[in-house]
């Protein structure tokens, strides 16, 4: 049962920093944006004990889970928009080779 409701907890954070992240590249779908949301709650837990904010053990709350997943939400967009923009590159390189030859 845990296991599921850090699952719901996980969309229903994933949604919210969906909505706060604008990018064209931001994880669609539900298991995406699931894991956005607990992949959030993570990192935010994390980091938040290594600065100090959480005490060893401790979990981050539901906006530090929010925090966190936009902070994932925008490094999955910082990857995503550079492999297309490389895509693009090559695809426009070949087409004017095309063009020319």
């Amino acid at each position: 049962m845990s296991i599921l409701w850090t699952l719901i907890i996980g969309f229903v954070v994933g949604l919210i920093a969906r909505i706060f992240s604008h990018g064209k590249n931001t994880p669609k779908g539900f298991i995406l944006t699931a894991l956005l949301g607990v992949g959030g709650s993570f990192a935010a837990t994390f980091l938040g004990q290594f600065v100090g904010v959480y005490a060893p053990g401790e979990t981050s709350g539901f906006f530090g889970s929010v925090i966190g997943a936009v902070v994932v939400c925008y490094v999955w967009d910082y990857f995503t928009h550079k492999r297309a923009v490389k895509a693009e590159t090559r695809g426009a390189t070949a087409d004017s080779g095309k063009a020319q030859g």
